[in-house]
């Protein structure tokens, strides 16, 4: 097995899970039995307590986890039961379409949060980023990189000023 792919898996079932991509152990989002508005279960926390990494990198991070895994893979389930229903149950067309729009609709609710896991953990897997001095948590995937020192200038010494006669 190669190590991509076994750290790519590894990524994926902590997404499940709906734990943190990095080290797999504290929840991306708040417990259900902690919410108290709606708000509250699509807005993930903002970041790991264990090893500092930031869920959130910026306002819209999540806006393609939405469109598109969200979205899309309600699309694709609204799609698959039309042609379910169209080729083997010969429905009235309103019965089709509240037997197609509302497992959509509450697929895209209930899915929510696991696209914004899964995109973390697909954004994690080919951008990883660490916050810096955190890190060291159980089951990290990837060493944490050195900064590069900071360029020294070079010295000149001070030329004197010139005497101002007066």
């Amino acid at each position: 097995m190669n190590l991509d792919f076994r750290r790519a898996l590894q990524y994926f079932l902590r997404a499940c899970l709906l734990k943190c991509p990095e080290c797999g152990t504290k929840p991306i989002f708040m417990p259900i039995y902690r919410i108290r508005r709606l708000r509250d279960y699509f807005t993930p926390l903002d970041g790991c307590p264990r090893c500092g990494y930031a869920y959130e990198r910026e306002l819209g991070y999540f806006l393609l986890s939405i469109w598109a895994i969200n979205y899309g893979g309600g699309s694709v389930l609204g799609i698959a039961i039309y042609c379910y229903l169209e080729y083997f149950h010969h429905l009235s067309l309103p019965l089709l379409l509240f037997c197609v729009i509302s497992p959509v609709v509450l697929f895209n609710f209930f899915f929510a949060r696991h696209s914004k896991a899964f995109f973390l953990a697909l954004d994690h897997y080919f951008d990883p980023h660490i916050k810096g001095g955190g890190g060291g948590g159980y089951g990290g995937s990837h060493t944490k990189e050195q900064p590069a020192p900071a360029p020294v200038a070079p010295q000149v010494a001070p030329t004197p000023e010139p005497a101002v006669l007066v």
